[in-house]
């Protein structure tokens, strides 16, 4: 009998039945793919009506708890702004030299809020939402847009409380009131901005969320919230330096701009020059730049 060799079957496949070239041949992709940057605002403004559903349910469901319900969107400033006039215009006494030192503060808060609560909530937005996130295939920055939108509309009831506190104090309506709404514009678009880049940092470092709260009271305690810039600056005669540091500061900008609109005894002179312009670019390079910063990470996003 004779002995028959058998080769053995290659180890490797042919170069042509490797997963790339099998992928290309029948027009796979890769499951969860960062898309290009168009491509990616598309499918973003495809999914708007969720992104508008999405926010107004998680602000419903926020207060449904509590017996006084949605009242807690106003109360919860309200409480903070009288707990600041007695701290801040009571006992430290910043509300000397003032004018409507109660519209001011109440003002100031109201704006304040908004930016440190959708930052608050972009640190979650994903890191909290892992199981929307590995179920669903969407963009992810609908997301803290989405949460950006929610404290917006919180905002929006707020604001409701605030027109009769300035009515109250005898504040006037003004035609100036209608520089609010681009005001609020530029402040939503750089705090979406802001929304998306610790959103990004939180979903890597879930330990951010911790550590927000102390960045953003600092925050606070510069941007004129209870004091103002101006006044304090002449009082202390600080270096110019600081002084427009204190200035550009992106938080005080918007809340003097609201202030500006809405008080008529705060007047242009204690505005920031070229405020306007300041504000804009505030918001177009952080909404923007945030914006890019975490489609970039897109693929990473509920994963690991």
């Amino acid at each position: 009998m004779s002995q028959v060799l058998h080769t053995p079957p290659p180890t490797t496949a042919p170069a042509d039945d490797d997963p790339a070239a099998l992928a290309a041949r029948y027009g796979l992709s890769v499951s969860g793919a960062r898309p290009t940057l168009p491509e990616y605002i598309r499918q973003l403004w495809a999914r708007r009506h969720f992104i508008a559903a999405f926010s107004t349910a998680k602000l419903t469901a926020q207060y449904s708890q509590a017996k006084l319900g949605q009242l807690w969107q106003v109360m919860n400033p309200l409480l903070n702004a009288a707990v600041y006039y007695f701290i801040f215009g009571v006992l430290l006494g910043t509300k000397h030299g003032v004018p409507d030192y109660i519209p001011f503060l109440v003002t100031g808060v109201f704006i304040w809020t908004f930016t440190q609560s959708s930052i608050m909530s972009g640190t979650r937005a994903i890191a909290g939402n892992l199981g929307l996130v590995r179920a669903l295939h969407f963009p992810r920055a609908a997301l803290p847009i989405s949460f950006c939108l929610q404290q917006l509309q919180q905002l929006l009831f707020s604001m409701a409380a605030l027109v009769v506190i300035l009515l109250c104090f005898g504040v006037p309506v003004a035609a100036s009131w209608v520089l609010a709404v681009p005001a609020l514009v530029l402040q939503f678009t750089f705090n979406a901005g802001m929304s998306m880049i610790v959103a990004r940092m939180g979903a890597k470092t879930p330990d951010i969320a911790q550590l927000m709260p102390f960045v953003l009271r600092t925050w606070m305690y510069v941007s004129g919230v209870m004091w103002s810039i101006d006044k304090l600056a002449a009082k202390n005669d600080l270096p110019r330096a600081v002084t427009t540091l204190l200035e550009a500061n992106p938080a005080a900008v918007y809340i003097d701009l609201m202030r500006f609109a809405l008080i008529d005894s705060f007047h242009a002179s204690q505005l920031p020059p070229h405020v306007w312009a300041v504000a804009a670019g505030w918001s177009l390079l952080v909404g923007v730049g945030g914006f890019i910063y975490f489609w970039k990470a897109e693929e990473t996003y509920g994963r690991g």
